[in-house]
């Protein structure tokens, strides 16, 4: 009963760290979603729009984004609560080995999301806008431009997750990197099918996730090596 009270204490600080986050932010809601939706506007011909369809959808539209961006605020201080109720059962390697991953994981989902908001945005919608037949007015809903860059967001900053992900199996005896290296050409055409399902039906947004997938891969098991010859005997805390 002590681990689930600890359990529920955690993920209350964790919601209740959110909810601050947001409410700080919902002034601002308008300019969020404003920030969210430039590369789709830029793409947009001269004079185009993007719509709303929906009764509600002009006001629950900026408040999931703002939702977001108050998730991304607080992901550190999450992250920490997980640590926290975790931290007790570990050994002192494996606490060494906690922070970084923790601090790491929280940078590089950050930088997926960046990855496609800065460089893959552009070039998709910039193709899928001059892809529009003649006659067509290409006017995104705002609800399905919403669902569209939550799925990118997710889909790369899991992709920039995959160097912890390696580490993480390597040093708790799951694969050997030796192993990992032997799959490499299945990882290579796994990412390229992800690519695939993630991302529109264009060759230039596929390429874009599939690499720096695959590219991840490698760093992580260089990461994963350096570190095993690193690591010594493992001790534990408990008495």
């Amino acid at each position: 009963m002590s681990h689930l009270i600890e359990l529920r204490d955690r993920l209350l600080r964790s919601v209740l760290a959110l909810l601050l986050v947001f409410i700080g932010l919902f002034p601002w809601a308008q300019d969020i979603y404003a920030l969210v939706a430039k590369p789709m506007l830029a793409a947009l011909p001269t004079g185009g729009q993007m719509i709303a369809t929906g009764v509600v959808t002009t006001f629950f539209v900026p408040v999931k984004v703002t939702m977001l961006a108050a998730l991304v605020i607080a992901l550190p201080y999450v992250l920490y609560q997980v640590w926290a109720f975790v931290a007790p059962g570990l050994y002192r390697h494996e606490k060494r080995l906690v922070a970084p991953l923790v601090v790491s994981s929280t940078v590089l989902f950050i930088c997926g999301m960046a990855f496609a908001y800065f460089i893959v945005f552009p070039l998709v919608f910039g193709f899928l806008a001059r892809f529009a037949p003649s006659g067509v007015s290409y006017m995104p809903d705002i609800q399905a431009y919403l669902d569209f860059v939550l799925t990118m967001f997710v889909a790369f900053g899991v992709t920039f997750e995959v160097p912890i992900a390696v580490i993480v199996l390597v040093r708790v005896g799951v694969v050997s990197v030796a192993k990992l290296r032997e799959i490499r050409p299945y990882v290579i055409v796994g990412a390229f099918v992800l690519g695939a399902i993630f991302t529109p039906p264009d060759v230039i947004s596929q390429f874009m996730l599939a690499v720096p997938l695959w590219v991840l891969y490698e760093v992580g098991i260089l990461v994963a090596s350096w570190t095993s010859h690193q690591e010594g005997t493992p001790q534990s805390d408990s008495a």
